[in-house]
Formats: C-alpha cells, sequence, structure tokens
C-alpha cells in the first residue's frame, strides 16, 4: 500500500476512534434529558450531549470521507456492528444514578481536554481543525464536571458516598485511556497525535488533585480493562446501539 494511502488508513482509524468516543457519551448523557435531578443540570447535560454529538460530526465526517466509499457520518453512526465501534469502555458504561453518570463524564474529560488541547498541534491539519472547535467544548465540559465531583465528593456523607462508589466501579475503565496500542505509537511517531505517555501524566496529575479536593480516594491495585479500541465491547454497548439505530434498522435510509 502506497505510504499516503497508509496515512490517510491511520487517520481515519484514529478519526473513527475519537468519533466514537463522542458519539457513545453524546448518546448515553443524552438518556438523562428529562430525568435530570434538578431542572439545571437537565438543561447543563443536553447541552453537554449536543456538544459531543457536534464533535461527532467533525470525527466521522472526516473518517467517512477517508474511507472513500461514498458513506456519511451518519452511515458510521448508524450502519456498524458493535465489533465495528473503536470507542473506550469507559464511555459505554452503564449511567446508573447521577453519581455514576458524573463521575464518567468526569474521568473522560480530564482525558479529553488534554488529549484535544495536545491534537491542536498536530501535523494533519484537519485533526488540528477539528482539536481547535472541540477544545472550546470540552473546557466547560471539564470545569463543570470537576467541580461536580469535588462538591458532591465533599458534600454530606451520603453523596460522597455515593461518589465514592461510582469511582470505585468506573476506575477500572481509566487506564485504557492512556495505554498506547500500535495506532496510537504511528501516529505519534509521525506527529499527528500525542504521545500518550504525556497525556497519562497530566491525566494522573489532573485526577489526583481533584480526588483529593473531593475527599475521594482512588482505588488502588484494580486491573485495567481495556480491549474497546480494538472493538472488544461489554455488552452495554449493544443496548445502547440497539436504542439509538433501531429507526436505521428498521427503516432503512429514512430521511426526516
Amino acid at each position: 500500500m502506497p505510504a499516503d494511502l497508509d496515512r490517510d488508513k491511520s487517520v481515519r482509524d484514529f478519526a473513527q476512534r475519537m468519533g466514537d468516543n463522542t458519539l457513545i457519551l453524546g448518546q448515553q448523557v443524552s438518556a438523562w434529558c428529562g430525568h435530570a435531578p434538578v431542572l439545571e443540570e437537565d438543561i447543563a447535560l443536553a447541552n453537554v450531549a449536543l456538544d459531543l454529538i457536534g464533535q461527532t460530526r467533525l470525527w466521522l465526517g472526516l473518517a467517512a470521507e477517508l474511507q472513500g466509499e461514498g458513506r456519511s457520518a451518519d452511515d458510521l453512526a448508524f450502519l456498524r456492528d458493535a465489533r465495528e465501534y473503536k470507542n473506550c469502555l469507559l464511555v459505554e458504561q452503564p449511567n446508573g444514578d447521577f453519581a455514576h453518570t458524573l463521575m464518567r463524564q468526569y474521568l473522560f474529560d480530564a482525558w479529553h481536554l488534554p488529549m484535544l488541547t495536545a491534537l491542536k498541534s498536530s501535523s494533519n491539519s484537519r485533526i488540528a481543525d477539528i482539536a481547535e472547535k472541540s477544545a472550546k467544548e470540552a473546557t466547560y465540559h471539564l470545569e463543570r464536571s470537576e467541580n461536580l465531583v469535588i462538591s458532591l465528593g465533599d458534600g454530606n456523607q451520603e453523596s460522597h458516598d455515593r461518589m465514592q462508589a461510582a469511582l470505585e466501579t468506573l476506575w477500572p475503565f481509566t487506564g485504557e485511556l492512556t495505554t498506547s496500542d500500535a495506532l496510537d505509537e504511528e501516529l505519534a511517531a509521525s506527529g499527528i497525535a500525542p504521545d500518550l505517555g504525556s497525556i497519562k501524566t497530566r491525566y494522573e496529575n489532573h485526577l489526583s488533585a481533584t480526588l483529593d479536593a473531593a475527599t475521594l480516594v482512588a482505588p488502588e491495585d484494580v486491573g485495567m480493562r481495556k480491549g474497546g479500541k480494538s472493538g472488544l465491547h461489554s455488552e452495554g454497548l449493544g443496548f445502547i446501539l440497539a436504542d439509538m439505530q433501531w429507526l436505521q434498522r428498521a427503516y432503512p435510509g429514512a430521511t426526516w
């Protein structure tokens, strides 16, 4: 395969990973619309979901373009099977209660913002442009989720216990975010994406400071789960896709 085509495939696969992360998390967060504990959170969660879906259109639009088969971002979102999704396992974990949804959001946001910030310097101009646009929204997402984790973690006994339980449940899924595979290493070597080792340092430092302020304790000696980036998912993704894709599956090609 010519080097330029090989490079396009790597960029496509990376864009798909980033887009799948925001797509699945956006779908998850959108489920809170009309069900959040207070009106302000209902509105905030809906806005976060819209931001994530907007970012998805950019990433999957790039992936579809590089695929060169006439497919669109919508095709990639609605017409793939579970094994074809390359999102991290964290974003497909169940919403649970508000504590679990909030902790999942924070654990993702604390990785997402430094990742996007680094991608603004990507040697690939399309990736750099998407990161530039997305980082502005991710800055707000992290500020919001971090403040709430601290407020609830350092709140009353019930809020603290719920946040601690959520942290312990979700912690094993954080390692995958900063664990490199062959694609990550290839893109880092070419300057298209950052070295995940540098992202890991910033991620862990941010988590440590936030959890200390929230009086929460990260679990120790916990085996980290991985596989999402290579298409190996938990059963939760199947339920998410069944809900998200049923219209296109039942009525192929349907449009509004």
